[in-house]
């Protein structure tokens, strides 16, 4: 490992540097992570699989948002779609005497 002294170097030298050994440091990943998966390619390979086959890349499939179906009576920017927990504002208009209905988008 090389000595420097770094005392002697300029900020455009240190900056250099710093942006070398980042690079550097960079590189280094990826070449470790490029070896590592090579070794387990191979190793699936020896198996009689592919790493697709191994490593499932099946993604959940999503809902699409529910539709709203109540809205605030005073700020029709704020909705609920009815399903999991009610919003502060529905619960302060139920506690207020509305009713769900009177909530309701028709």
């Amino acid at each position: 490992m090389a000595d420097y002294d770094l005392e002697a170097l300029s900020l455009s030298e240190l900056k250099k540097m710093q942006k070398d050994i980042a690079k550097a440091i960079s590189t280094y990943e990826d070449r470790q992570k490029a070896e590592a998966r090579a070794k387990v390619e191979a190793l699936a390979r020896d198996l009689g699989y592919s790493l697709a086959e191994l490593v499932s890349t099946d993604t959940k499939s999503s809902r699409a948002p529910a539709a709203a179906k109540y809205r605030h009576p005073e700020n029709p920017a704020l909705t609920w779609s009815g399903r999991g927990r009610k919003p502060q504002w529905f619960v302060k208009a139920l506690d207020a005497g509305k009713t769900a209905s009177d909530l309701a988008i028709s």
